[in-house]
């Protein structure tokens, strides 16, 4: 008799140590660790010219090994709705194709990886939306969060395959809601249906209004779930960091840029356009010092979040347009890799090999080592 008793409390214990088991592992924190990324930009996202073979030629297998022996850890792959799905929802078979392309070679060539949902017809971040729908209705149709929900669920069962320690998702990037709270209620129903899923994935989540750095103190996520990445997006001081870029009003300003210091002096204000200068006004570019101090006080918001839920900082996007002095872009670039090195923040340049990279991928050459040399730490 007591040997039956015996027996039946071993497995009694026995299922008790297994459900324990199965929530410990449900609620562990994965090894997906990341440091040093870029963003593989205009391949899978807007590039709306690029199908077929020059799409499918424009990254191959030997970007994913460069990344790897320059010292980059990871990478972001942005991709659209647009390029994914057509318009009745159907799916694209090639794009999908060359994001698990894209991800298997990662696995191959030592590299971690996010994929970023960048722009849906429901939703982008500029005022006209590249997908061809109605800008921005994501926030006021269920309907419109039920399709975010949708995709995801359709790209969970196509990635859901890859180690949990080697893909996360990033479910929206820059989203730009009129109310932080619009965008944090979204945030639950998204997390909830992809946790139903896969509830140990890593999930990247930003900040409203363009992953901005000032929204992070608004931002919520669920509690205890310690399988999120918090992102913001970083191109201050604009001035320096997209002169003469031809998409922005501060691209029109043709004076002189100084860094460290006072970014415009009086001499080269006053020479301004009446609408650059309420540009250099708004942002107090003839007045404010900018330099690591500003950079590391910009962040702080962003790192006190990151640590009330014990969580990963993560910057996704921070780079300088090509044209602009490149000694001043090296000056900014060294302040930013500093206070990320200070903060413990990860990051992914903007970007690879577009018009902020540092790749040629027509010429199959470095466009400026210089940058490369000082983000894989050789300069």
């Amino acid at each position: 008799m007591k040997k039956m008793i015996s027996w039946a409390l071993m497995a009694v214990a026995a299922l008790v140590m297994t459900a324990c088991a199965t929530k410990s592992e449900t609620n562990d924190v994965n090894n997906f660790r990341i440091k040093r990324g870029t963003n593989l930009s205009h391949w899978l996202s807007q590039n709306n010219e690029d199908r077929g073979e020059a799409r499918r030629l424009h990254i191959q297998e030997d970007d994913f090994a460069r990344l790897d022996s320059l010292g980059f850890d990871f990478v972001r792959i942005p991709i659209d709705e647009v390029q994914f799905w057509d318009e009745e929802g159907n799916k694209l078979p090639e794009a999908w194709d060359l994001l698990t392309f894209a991800l298997d070679q990662c696995g191959k060539h030592h590299l971690r990886a996010i994929v970023d949902l960048h722009i849906i017809r429901s939703h982008y971040f500029n005022a006209v939306n590249e997908g061809g729908g109605d800008a921005n209705t994501l926030f006021t149709s269920e309907k419109s969060q039920q399709d975010l929900i949708n995709m995801w669920y359709q790209l969970s069962d196509v990635l859901k395959g890859y180690s949990v320690d080697s893909v996360a998702y990033e479910f929206m990037n820059e989203p730009v809601a009129d109310d932080h709270e619009q965008w944090n209620q979204l945030i639950v129903k998204v997390h909830k249906a992809l946790r139903e899923r896969e509830p140990q994935r890593t999930l990247v989540i930003g900040s409203n209004l363009w992953q901005g750095y000032e929204t992070m103190k608004y931002l919520k996520v669920p509690e205890g779930d310690k399988n999120i990445v918090l992102s913001f997006h970083y191109y201050n001081p604009m001035i320096l960091t997209h002169y003469g870029a031809w998409w922005t009003p501060i691209g029109k300003y043709t004076g002189k840029v100084n860094y460290p210091g006072v970014l415009v002096s009086k001499e080269d204000y006053e020479a301004a356009s009446d609408t650059v200068k309420a540009i250099i006004d708004q942002n107090h570019y003839t007045t404010q010092v900018w330099d690591i101090n500003k950079i590391r006080e910009d962040f702080k918001d962003a790192i006190e979040v990151a640590k009330k839920y014990n969580l990963q900082l993560f910057c996704g996007e921070w780079g300088v347009y090509e044209p602009v002095d490149r000694e001043l872009a090296y000056k900014w670039t060294k302040d930013m890799l500093s206070v990320f090195d200070e903060f413990n923040i990860a990051w992914t340049t903007w970007c690879y090999d577009a018009d902020f990279g540092f790749w040629d991928q027509q010429k199959h050459e470095f466009k400026d080592k210089g940058l490369v040399d000082l983000l894989t730490g050789k300069k």
